[in-house]
């Protein structure tokens, strides 16, 4: 099973997220989009950060997941690969994200948006979105 996929889109960056449960669609998510910084690592050394989002529905949820990370991935210089759930709901998750210092991004993204962003279950079990990215 695929876990995600880039898609062409001009100006912007959209992937294609694939899990099979609601939490294993969010680190897929979590990959994608940190894949594509083509960032540079620094180093072996591994960081830990907390993260805490509430909201009111599963798409804010996933909007406001990647969102914070990106923030978080700014301003610390860090890519994170790896999660440790520690609650998940369609409204809110705790969670402790595993990153590495980098050198620099190769590509900037901006944020994530809630442009045709719609979380379905398809036929076979398996999760499916398709988020777009500013860049």
């Amino acid at each position: 099973m695929k876990k995600y996929e880039i898609l062409e889109h001009k100006a912007d960056l959209k992937i294609r997220v694939f899990g099979r449960t609601k939490k294993q669609l969010f680190e897929n998510a979590l990959l994608g989009m940190t894949n594509s910084f083509l960032a540079e690592i620094t180093g072996k050394e591994f960081t830990a950060r907390f993260i805490k989002i509430k909201t009111l529905n599963l798409n804010s949820l996933l909007v406001d997941f990647l969102n914070e990370i990106l923030y978080l991935s700014q301003i610390n210089k860090e890519i994170y690969s790896k999660i440790k759930f520690k609650k998940f709901s369609d409204t809110e998750i705790e969670a402790e994200l595993i990153g590495q210092k980098i050198k620099r991004f190769n590509l900037d993204i901006k944020a994530a948006t809630y442009h045709n962003l719609d979380i379905t279950r398809l036929k076979n079990g398996i999760w499916q979105t398709i988020v777009l990215f500013d860049i």
